[in-house]
């Protein structure tokens, strides 16, 4: 009998790759002969490189319309037998059906970001747990097999750019204003991790955000793509994050730090790992609209705060130097 193939979907964004990477494990677990490929947008495939349960990577970049019927077509061609989406979006549903698969699996109608997006499955799992990681996982195994694998297997990244010895680092920008930390807290955070660690903060950011990143006084602004965020995100004594892919990049290595939260709820998107304090105003209510204005519990956490338990965190390994960078 061939082994079977298996289409996994999962368009971006960098955190929910991050967020499925356990996912994809657990199907190759359940399924170790099968082939396994991950229908992805092209610009987050430097997450997947070497990633051992994954056999290929299938660029989809749904703005290239004009070449989207062949895509399908060459999509349908493959032969997968399942294909599962852990979007529940309409953009990610409809290729995991047009995939031709006998089997295509989702979330139900009431578990799906988008409901309509469940027309296009032939099964659904209404899963149980809060986190986004332990629903992809009962997904996944309902989908594979009994078997339930936690593992992310994040790639080594590269040295992008110049970085100090020993730092502490944060990634700003996120992709919503109402999850951002006002950028003049990171000027005093700045200011205190000086005073009480002679430690620089390093403000993390893609090309694009150079320029505001380098308006911030008092912090070391290192500009990299996705390899170099990777390298310094593994060479970081500590970290400070919000709900974004840089800080469940952090939580995948099991890095140490503190995690901002405002208009997102920490029981489902926080940081996965028990390394990450999270803190959030009592003010704040979960709110997923995606508004350009900082959250007014966002607005209000003061450095001071954040310096607090951070301090907790750097003084439990005083004298610990930053991760060396990991060899492919």
């Amino acid at each position: 009998m061939a082994a079977p193939r298996i289409l996994l979907v999962r368009l971006g964004a960098m955190g929910d790759i991050l967020h499925t990477l356990p996912a994809a494990a657990t199907v190759r677990a359940n399924l170790p002969d099968a082939f396994l490929a991950w229908l992805l947008e092209p610009r987050w495939q430097p997450l997947l490189s070497g990633h051992p349960a994954v056999d290929e990577c299938i660029p989809f970049d749904r703005r290239q319309w004009r070449q989207l019927p062949s895509r399908l077509a060459a999509l349908r061609a493959r032969g997968f037998d399942l294909a599962i989406d852990f979007q529940g979006l309409l953009k990610s549903a409809v290729p995991a059906r047009m995939s031709g698969a006998a089997q295509v699996m989702g979330y139900a109608r009431e578990e799906a970001r988008e409901p309509w997006a469940a027309w296009f499955y032939t099964r659904v799992c209404q899963p149980r747990a809060a986190h986004i990681v332990d629903r992809h996982l009962e997904l996944a195994v309902m989908a594979t097999g009994p078997k339930r694998v936690v593992r992310f297997d994040v790639p080594p990244g590269r040295e992008e750019a110049p970085l100090p010895e020993r730092f502490v680092l944060a990634s700003p920008l996120a992709g919503w204003g109402s999850k951002q930390w006002p950028l003049e807290r990171y000027a005093d955070l700045a200011t205190l991790l000086r005073e009480q660690f002679a430690m620089p903060l390093v403000l993390n950011g893609a090309p694009a955000q150079a320029e505001a990143l380098r308006a911030v006084p008092g912090v070391t602004v290192h500009i990299t793509g996705l390899d170099g965020l990777i390298d310094a995100t593994r060479r970081a004594s500590a970290v400070v994050g919000l709900d974004s892919g840089p800080l469940h990049l952090a939580a995948a290595l099991s890095k140490p730090g503190v995690a901002l939260f405002g208009p997102t709820d920490p029981a489902r998107n926080g940081p996965y790992c028990g390394t990450i304090t999270v803190l959030r105003e009592a003010s704040s209510r979960t709110n997923y609209r995606r508004t350009s204005e900082t959250e007014s519990g966002m607005a209000a956490l003061g450095a001071g705060r954040v310096m607090e338990i951070l301090s907790g965190v750097l003084r439990q390994s005083p004298a610990a130097g930053p991760l060396p960078r990991a060899t492919a």
